[in-house]
């Protein structure tokens, strides 16, 4: 197992293992007193929207949103200090968002095309992780050339673009959107079913009744 110093920034781990969506102990009678904020600098728990106000006003702060009760972050922010090249995303309500862990999963059915290379789980693209825990993993079982390091060349091959998605996307969204991303299901993870074809059998209307004999 490799040293992981130089490709993992040291908040990444306490990161994935933090609770998130727990009410704050100090402002647990106001309105956004969820847990969901965590501070890259201070490295320590999570916390509101409050506590960003009065601690963390010039620190590094993510937000961690909640998707089928699984917590997931928007690309447009954690692409600003992580490489997350390899992991796959999806677009929920618009945003487009990653996992932060491996989610539990029933087994892959037969044809799928691409799977995690940690967990086995089924992906929508070719990707190689299906969340950032799972990229982890893979750098310390030294799989591949997978890194967390942004690199001064992909930094400037992707500032246009995080630019961009930054003019579109507010890092601090309105209630709304949050209850939006807050109340994603799987179904906005995956193409919808088609409903089944219809039946070109008629269907019989009432009870027949066969036509007394004559005397």
């Amino acid at each position: 197992m490799q040293d992981t110093t130089m490709l993992v920034p040291p908040w990444l781990e306490p990161l994935l293992k933090t609770s998130f969506f727990t009410v704050c102990r100090t402002h647990g009678d106001a309105a956004r007193s969820e847990c969901n904020m965590y501070c890259l600098d201070c490295n320590g728990d999570a916390f509101c929207f409050y506590c960003r106000s009065s601690r963390h006003k010039d620190h590094q702060v993510i937000q961690i949103r909640r998707s089928s009760y699984h917590d997931v972050v928007r690309v447009a922010e954690i692409q600003k200090v992580l490489d997350i090249s390899g992991v796959q995303t999806y677009v929920i309500n618009s945003a487009r968002v990653l996992f932060l862990n491996e989610r539990p999963q029933p087994k892959s059915g037969k044809g799928v095309a691409h799977i995690c290379e940690i967990c086995g789980r089924s992906l929508l693209d070719p990707f190689r992780f299906c969340s950032l825990g799972c990229k982890l993993v893979g750098i310390k079982r030294n799989i591949g050339d997978a890194s967390f390091t942004l690199d001064a060349k992909n930094e400037a091959l992707g500032m246009e673009r995080r630019e961009g998605i930054s003019r579109r996307e507010s890092s601090v969204p309105s209630r709304e959107e949050e209850e939006e991303l807050r109340e994603g299901s799987q179904q906005d993870l995956y193409p919808p079913t088609p409903p089944p074809p219809p039946s070109n059998a008629r269907r019989r209307k009432g009870i027949p009744h066969r036509a007394p004999f004559g005397s």
